[in-house]
């Protein structure tokens, strides 16, 4: 199946290395330039938001969803192609995880790291088969791999790693395995 859509999970803030929205807006770009449709977060401010305004910068379209509750406190987007505004986190992940073809993990907190494990839970028990990219800009996420190593190690993983994510160095390394 060809990639036509894709979610971004990733900080409502920049971090502090500048790299970070860097790389996001170079995702964004390449977004825009593939013709992929972005689905993310909803949010105007942080690595959300500049993902959302490179991909529109590039006329792509971009769909945000936003919980009710988050939806001032994230500052949602005005300028999207289409906003959903959604009863709760729940609800969010879901509708985005079901509108996408795969997905793509950028730096970011717990929300980030939340949507990561529910996405990577639901890989494994075969409730999708859809892939997941991580965008591992200036090493960001080496602990989160290590970590995740010792779990396969360790034997609690019932699957390769390499069977449920792929961790990429640059944008351009995950479009190379995306399309």
């Amino acid at each position: 199946m060809k990639t036509q859509s894709v979610a971004v999970f990733c900080g409502s803030q920049t971090g502090n290395d500048p790299l970070f929205a860097s790389h996001t807006a170079e995702l964004g770009r390449l977004i825009a330039l593939l013709k992929l449709k972005l689905i993310y977060g909803g949010g105007s401010t942080g690595l959300m938001g500049i993902v959302a305004d490179a991909v529109l910068a590039g006329e792509g379209h971009v769909a945000g969803i936003i919980p009710e509750r988050l939806k001032e406190w994230e500052r949602h987007h005005k300028g999207l192609t289409e906003l959903a505004i959604v009863p709760d986190m729940h609800t969010r992940k879901k509708m985005m995880y079901d509108r996408c073809d795969a997905a793509i993990i950028l730096p970011g907190g717990f929300g980030t790291l939340d949507e990561l494990f529910e996405m990577l839970t639901w890989n494994q028990l075969k409730i999708h088969d859809k892939k997941i990219y991580i965008l591992n800009s200036g090493g960001f996420y080496n602990h989160l791999l290590g970590h995740l190593r010792q779990m396969e190690k360790e034997g609690f993983l019932y699957d390769a790693l390499e069977e449920r994510i792929h961790f990429c160095e640059t944008p351009v390394e995950v479009f190379n395995r995306i399309v």
